[in-house]
């Protein structure tokens, strides 16, 4: 049975939520705070993630976070009465699948759960040909093992360098941060070989060119004139 972990301090609002996911047929495992939803998160891995963001204990934008770097895989859906845009763009960069705003029909967040799911479900399909379907980072199209360092893209092997690996893991380990230049080559090059600025320039247009469906309009290796870089996990305007 399929288990959605439900992250929400408000007991009404709570207790609407679990009848709705267990009337459908869901699993529900409740949590009143952040820290008792990390807890939850780690003992058991559930299928979906319903969160609040404003909640004790730790807020639920930093629990977006951890479940990301946890299980990448785990879709994420926010509760918010907060409609703001740059508050939805902020979640969607730190690996949010979705933000659903209070108001709401229990219909609708079970439809939005429903979807993401089916995106995993088919994502890991997919895969299944490829040697990859327990893969650690996913992204996209793309799906990383770190372990046999193999990236795949579609169902075809992408190859990188040992450098542009590099690269790729430390955007992955830093995703939603925005990254200079000089620290990419503080932590990325450890300045061997003396490398100049342009050297991470093309680096990260040779990821673009070999997992971005655009190079040219990136969606996820974003350019931010005078700062640097910045990797974020969902497509910029989604």
């Amino acid at each position: 049975m399929q288990t959605v972990l439900v992250i929400e301090d408000n007991r009404p609002m709570q207790r609407a939520i679990q009848r709705a996911f267990e009337a459908d047929a869901f699993a529900v495992e409740l949590a009143s705070d952040g820290l008792a939803g990390l807890e939850a998160f780690r003992r058991h891995t559930p299928t979906a993630v319903v969160l609040d963001l404003k909640l004790p204990g730790r807020h639920g934008r930093d629990l977006c976070r951890d479940f990301k770097e946890i299980a990448p895989s785990v879709p994420v859906i926010i509760v918010s009465a907060n409609a703001d845009v740059d508050d939805k763009v902020l979640l969607l960069e730190l690996g949010a699948d979705d933000y659903v705003t209070k108001p709401f029909s229990p219909k609708e967040l079970i439809a939005r759960v429903r979807r993401a799911i089916r995106r995993v479900v088919l994502a890991k399909s997919n895969l299944e040909g490829t040697g990859m379907a327990n893969t650690d980072y996913a992204f996209g199209d793309v799906a990383i093992n770190f372990n046999s360092r193999e990236v795949i893209r579609g169902c075809e092997k992408v190859s990188l360098t040992a450098q542009e690996f590099r690269l790729l893991k430390y955007f992955i380990d830093n995703v939603g941060k925005v990254l200079s230049r000089e620290t990419l080559l503080n932590e990325v090059w450890d300045y061997q070989n003396s490398p100049t600025t342009r050297t991470v320039d093309n680096h990260i247009l040779r990821l673009r060119q070999k997992l971005e469906s655009n190079p040219a309009n990136p969606q996820y290796f974003l350019t931010l004139h005078g700062e640097g870089y910045k990797f974020v996990v969902s497509p910029k305007g989604s």
